[in-house]
C-alpha cells in the first residue's frame, strides 16, 4: 500500500505528463497582428486539423491595450501540430492585415501562463533588495534601462498598430470593389448580357474558357 506522502507525488507526476502531452500537440504563433482574435486563428488552421483550444497571449509591454502578438494553438494531436510546423515553415502564411508571414514553432512548457511545477523541482524563491544590500545599485539601473527600452518597444508597437490598421483598411476598400466587380459579371451572365455580346463580336466563348 502507497503511503499518504507518495500519492501527492504521483498524482503530480501525472498531471506533468499530461501537461507534457499537452505541448507537444501545441504550436506557438509569434508575429502576429493585434487585430487577429481566436476566432480567425481557428478558422485558419481548422484546414490543418482540429484545434482544441487557442491561448492568446498578452503583449506585457502594453497590458492595458489589451494588445496579443502571440498566440499557443492545441491541435487533437501531436501529428497534426506537426502538420502546421511543416505547412508554415514551407509557405508564407498571414493573418488579418500583417504585412509579413507569421512565424510558427514548437511550444515548450515556459511559454505556458499556467503550468504544473516540475515534480521535484524546489520552486524558485523572490525577494526584495533594500537600498544599502549588494548589487543594489546595479539592479536598479538594470531596471532604469529596462524601463527606458520599454518606452522604444511602445512607441514601436504603436507605429506597427498605426500601419496595420491603415493597411487592413486598403485590403477591406479592395475586397469591396473585387466583390462589386464579380457581382457586375455574374449579373451579366445570368441576363445574357456577355453571351450577346461576344454574338455580336464574333467571340467563341467555348474557345476563352
Amino acid at each position: 500500500m502507497a503511503s499518504p506522502s507518495t500519492k501527492p507525488d504521483e498524482e503530480a507526476r501525472k498531471a506533468y505528463e499530461q501537461f507534457r502531452a499537452k505541448v507537444a500537440r501545441t504550436v506557438y504563433l509569434e508575429q502576429l497582428s493585434p487585430q487577429v482574435t481566436e476566432a480567425v486563428i481557428k478558422s485558419a488552421f481548422s484546414q490543418m486539423g482540429k484545434v482544441e483550444h487557442v491561448e492568446l497571449l498578452p503583449n506585457h509591454v502594453m497590458p492595458s491595450a489589451n494588445l496579443a502578438q502571440a498566440a499557443l494553438v492545441e491541435m487533437e494531436t501531436e501529428k497534426q501540430a506537426q502538420a502546421v510546423l511543416s505547412t508554415l515553415s514551407d509557405f508564407p502564411f498571414m493573418m488579418s492585415g500583417m504585412p509579413r508571414p507569421i512565424r510558427a514553432k514548437q511550444a515548450w512548457p515556459r511559454m505556458f501562463p499556467s503550468r504544473p511545477t516540475v515534480p521535484g523541482k524546489k520552486p524558485i524563491e523572490f525577494r526584495w533588495v533594500k537600498p544599502g544590500e549588494q548589487d543594489y545599485d546595479k539592479i536598479k539601473a538594470m531596471v532604469s534601462k529596462a524601463n527606458e527600452q520599454q518606452s522604444e518597444r511602445v512607441a514601436l508597437i504603436k507605429a506597427q498598430m498605426k500601419v496595420e490598421e491603415q493597411l487592413a483598411h486598403e485590403q477591406q476598400k479592395k475586397l469591396t470593389e473585387y466583390y462589386k466587380r464579380y457581382g457586375i459579371i455574374d449579373k451579366s451572365v445570368g441576363d445574357g448580357t456577355i453571351p450577346k455580346l461576344a454574338a455580336c463580336y464574333g467571340i467563341n466563348l467555348a474557345d476563352e474558357i
